[in-house]
């Protein structure tokens, strides 16, 4: 897209769209009428723009709302951060068409703000174009766009992996910490996140583990069956939800778990009595579907039979959601693994409350490279590889092949 030195009439308009009398662009659209669709339209609208309170910690501490405004939309789309062009007016689309749009003017970034267009970024933009406050919402990292109107900017894709997202290199940006935090938090890398180095109580930034272990932000759909969503198979969905949404977000809320040591009380409690149709939303969400092309279909069928019979991944991976987290009498407690079975280190797991790896369930692989929750697969061959020397399977060349297509198949 090309940029252009000043603002035409249009990125005038794009811009008093945005601190004038149309705040917000629409949200949600209308579901059909129904209890059940009424709740995932209800959790969707959690998903995507609630902050839960979280400006406490986005803005009262971090003081991103002072940093934001000397950011321009080209550097944010370089961090990660991506654009829903259904929520821009057709003016303004069609200024970004014309080139007509300054993308190194960091006045355009508050005016996406003012439009409600920044992905998982919610900010209150005031009558002279100031931004007054900023906070995240869930779809920061579990959501993206399909890039239709340009790299970083179209429809969203929620629950997919925002793998380009850099959030150390972002919150690097606060004034409020300490060069020696900042240079951690950099080193982080995109799509990668440490839910267990620090945690907010909304007053506080909470020391927990140190240093930094980073793991890879992993996608939320297809989550439906599975029962335990984490790497390490802490807790269900809302136990985790909770845990980020207060903990890591900085929403005003409740988390305790005396198993990690943990327990922060916030009142009035704005993320528990959202966990309901939080959850109903996640659960709605399907695994996208391999690209047409993408992987060869006879290799593919090979590949299925090495997956079961001479690589026996089917006995921890079990269909249909391809893990065995839920084997364990009752289905109350996770089944989980030592991370010497599994060929992981021991370091990431010992800061979880079990200790332990669940076994990740196989969908839409295709889409969320790298893999394992420390990113150290760059490919699906170098998953075949670390399984076949593990545990010493001597797959032929043409049996690690025919598996890679199968995984690219799921």
């Amino acid at each position: 897209m090309r940029l252009v030195g000043a603002a035409s009439i249009l990125y005038s308009l794009a811009l008093a769209f945005a601190i004038g009398g149309f705040a917000h662009a629409p949200r949600a659209a209308q579901e059909p009428p129904g209890a059940e669709r009424n709740r995932i339209a209800e959790g969707r609208e959690i998903f995507r723009f609630d902050t839960f309170g979280d400006e406490q910690l986005w803005t009262d501490v971090l003081r991103m709302h002072e940093v934001i405004p000397s950011v321009s939309p080209a550097t944010a789309l370089a961090v990660g951060l991506k654009v829903d062009v259904e929520a821009l007016p057709a003016e303004v689309i069609a200024a970004l068409r014309a080139g007509a749009v300054d993308l190194a003017d960091p006045a355009v970034t508050l005016a996406l703000l003012g439009l409600n267009a920044v992905v998982g970024v919610q900010g209150e933009v005031n009558e002279v174009g100031q931004l007054t406050s900023v906070g995240i919402t869930c779809a920061l990292c579990h959501s993206t766009v399909d890039d239709s109107f340009a790299p970083g900017i179209g429809k969203r894709l929620d629950g997919w992996a925002n793998t380009d997202l850099n959030v150390g290199a972002i919150v690097s940006l606060s004034p409020a910490l300490d060069d020696a935090t900042k240079a951690e938090f950099s080193a982080w890398g995109p799509g990668m996140y440490d839910p267990r180095h620090h945690a907010f109580d909304g007053t506080n930034i909470l020391p927990l583990n140190s240093p930094s272990i980073p793991v890879v932000i992993p996608p939320i759909y297809g989550l439906r069956g599975v029962g335990f969503e984490t790497f390490t198979g802490d807790g269900p969905i809302s136990y985790w939800n909770t845990y980020v949404g207060v903990g890591q977000m900085g929403g005003q809320g409740t988390f305790n778990d005396p198993r990690i040591g943990l327990f922060i009380s916030q009142t009035p409690d704005l993320v528990t009595p959202k966990l309901g149709a939080l959850l109903e939303y996640q659960l709605s969400l399907r695994a996208p579907e391999p690209p047409e092309g993408s992987y060869d279909s006879a290799a593919a069928r090979r590949g299925k039979r090495v997956f079961r019979r001479e690589a026996g991944c089917v006995t921890c991976h079990r269909p249909p959601n391809f893990t065995d987290v839920l084997s364990s009498p009752g289905r109350r407690v996770p089944f989980l693994h030592d991370p010497a079975d599994v060929g992981m280190d021991l370091a990431y797991a010992e800061r979880s409350a079990t200790g332990k790896y669940r076994t990740t369930p196989l969908r839409a692989l295709f889409q969320h490279a790298p893999y394992f929750h420390d990113g150290s697969a760059p490919d699906l061959v170098a998953v075949v590889e670390h399984y076949d020397g593990l545990f010493g399977l001597n797959l032929t060349p043409r049996q690690k092949a025919d598996l890679v297509e199968y995984l690219k198949s799921l």
